[in-house]
């Protein structure tokens, strides 16, 4: 019999909170999931400008804004069950990743460190659920880069019976999950590439006096010229060359990172199309050298692209002729939404908590061993 989770997931984009309704089902010891209903509620202009101030911000704006998450991430819950025509009540629990606000990897002889927001007692107080949370830290606690957590769910979900795959998404962040084939003895890889589109949309804010926000179907980077020198610049970042695993976000490639993106492209006589473009194209390349990092056996088949990157018709065009002979498509082709995967992840994760089951991949963040993750806020 097929349970019901609700999984909630912001991420570096910013952009606004996922909510995925995923009915989880097991038979004969295989998980299996179906994505019955998707949403996603964009935060307002007030909504990001908190969460980008609280980035820099006082302990007090942190605390109000974790409260202050967790109402939202509430609404946003709420709304898709009601437009679902489903009640709280049919809910085994809800899976909550909340709003990243700072994640540190670890290094050498140090542990790492990392915050989401979006405080669980306030959603399992509207909900009346239990509510999972904090996925992270725990694979931290044991070592680990606590990212990326979703390579579990795509292993159990997307393997392929006779060849590898790469399930690519690009959030804010880009992370690469590299499946062997069903049933192999081969690990699973998985780590962050690099930049998704925060470094396109911050260019994109800044060039445009914050009229913009992204570059919307790609256009401005389709008018644009990549700098090949510039380009060769950004791709001699020590991230990019690092074996996995790995793990970074907008603490690197944020911003700032942007800014100095643009500083340096000005320099070089760029115009703004051209500078998109260059962003763009950063994305792409170093996703495509990320996968020349790994055992050459481990090259897929196929790339399958999720996350907000995939609604980026030039940067699929330029991550196509960066992978090719690759093909590249996206998770629609799988039957899943591709903006949904990151959120319905986190929903399946708290059945795996609620199941006294591990959530990480140890081979993939770097933890000392596989640990059962998340929080519980009992309803």
């Amino acid at each position: 019999m097929a349970t019901r989770y609700l999984g909630l997931m912001s991420g570096t984009s910013l952009d606004g909170i996922d909510v995925a309704l995923v009915q989880v089902d097991e038979q004969a010891g295989r998980l299996g999931a179906f994505l019955e209903a998707f949403l996603s509620v964009p935060y307002a202009p007030e909504q990001r400008q908190a969460i980008r101030e609280a980035l820099t911000g006082s302990a007090q704006q942190l605390c109000r804004l974790n409260f202050e998450l967790g109402g939202w991430f509430a609404a946003a819950a709420l709304r898709l069950l009601e437009s679902a025509a489903v009640v709280a009540a049919d809910l085994a629990a809800v899976g909550s990743h909340g709003q990243t606000i700072w994640h540190e990897p670890p290094v050498p002889g140090a542990r790492g460190a990392t915050l989401q927001l979006g405080e669980p007692a306030v959603i399992a107080e509207r909900l009346g659920v239990p509510v999972i949370s904090d996925f992270r830290t725990r694979d931290m606690a044991a070592g680990g880069h606590g990212a990326p957590l979703v390579p579990l769910i795509d292993q159990l979900l997307f393997s392929l019976p006779d060849g590898w795959r790469a399930l690519q998404n690009i959030g804010g962040m880009a992370n690469v999950t590299l499946l062997p084939p069903e049933g192999s003895q081969q690990p699973v890889i998985a780590f962050d590439t690099g930049p998704g589109i925060a470094v396109i949309d911050a260019a994109v804010e800044i060039l445009s006096g914050g009229a913009e926000r992204y570059d919307a179907d790609g256009r401005r980077a389709a008018a644009g010229t990549v700098n090949e020198e510039l380009l060769a610049r950004l791709l001699d970042d020590d991230y990019f060359g690092d074996k996995p695993p790995k793990s970074t976000g907008r603490e690197r490639f944020g911003e700032p990172y942007a800014r100095e993106l643009i500083r340096g492209g000005r320099e070089l006589g760029m115009e703004d199309d051209d500078l998109v473009a260059t962003a763009t194209a950063l994305t792409a390349r170093s996703i495509a050298d990320a996968y020349r990092l790994v055992d050459p056996q481990a090259l897929p088949g196929e790339c399958v692209v999720s996350g907000g990157g995939a609604r980026n018709p030039t940067l699929m065009q330029m991550l196509a002729e960066a992978l090719d002979p690759i093909p590249v498509i996206d998770l629609s082709a799988l039957g899943w939404d591709p903006d949904a995967k990151e959120a319905a992840a986190f929903a399946i994760l708290a059945h795996l908590f609620q199941t006294g089951r591990p959530g990480n991949l140890p081979s993939v963040t770097g933890a000392a061993g596989p640990r059962v993750l998340g929080k519980l806020t009992p309803p």
